[in-house]
């Protein structure tokens, strides 16, 4: 839908049920150079049939949808289109929404409060590999962690420990401190690129799709 993307512009599909907003977030997005709009969705069943068709390298989703709701369909892509990197955009603060579009395997979970020129800088993160999560709902997302210390205070037996690497541990707890690549490089004296195989090392071993969701299971395992 941009009329003049670059070449290897990081393709977008944009789902939610309120059209004003959606056509706000497209009219913005199409001004960006590197981001290609390639399709537009008003509920997850119309979000899911459009990834298969579309391959995008990002979704930016709502949360609260008729049909199927963002957190219902992320699976559902994610199967689809493996690559894909999911941003759930919602007006909701809500903990249990948070951590439904966590556990579905989303990147990204935004309050649409950010405002729609900001989503472009949140979308170019996610892709590099840096999850983004709002700072309202990160501070709820601690809170919920030392809830789960005191309810908690032996950590569930996990196969992480005997599968990590020393070096990927030492990865994985700066991951658990909301480091991106560059920064766990400068911390380790490695290089972004060594960091990026070590993360994705980590993520297949755990068996889970997103650093955030790494970042949980580091917390919750003494981390």
């Amino acid at each position: 839908m941009n009329p003049h993307p670059l070449p290897d512009a990081i393709r977008v599909l944009v789902v939610d049920d309120h059209a004003l907003f959606r056509r706000g977030l497209v009219s913005v997005l199409t001004t960006e150079p590197d981001i290609a709009v390639v399709g537009e969705a008003g509920n997850g069943e119309e979000a899911v049939c459009l990834a298969g068709e579309t391959k995008p390298d990002v979704v930016l989703m709502d949360v609260m949808m008729p049909v199927a709701t963002g957190p219902q369909a992320c699976p559902r892509i994610r199967a689809t289109v493996p690559e894909v990197r999911i941003i759930m955009l919602t007006m909701s603060e809500d903990e249990a929404d948070l951590f439904d579009a966590l556990k579905a395997g989303a990147h990204g979970y935004l309050l649409k409060e950010i405002g729609v020129t900001d989503i472009a800088g949140t979308i170019r993160a996610v892709v590099s590999g840096q999850p983004s999560i709002n700072s309202t709902m990160a501070t709820k997302l601690i809170g919920e962690f030392a809830e789960l210390a005191k309810q908690e205070p032996t950590p569930p037996e996990t196969p992480m420990i005997p599968e990590l690497t020393p070096r990927e541990v030492d990865v994985l707890r700066l991951l658990a401190r909301s480091m991106n690549n560059r920064q766990i490089g400068e911390r380790l004296f490695i290089t972004e690129n060594t960091v990026k195989n070590h993360v994705r090392s980590i993520l297949e071993k755990l068996g889970v799709h997103s650093r955030t969701e790494a970042a949980v299971y580091a917390v919750r395992a003494g981390y």
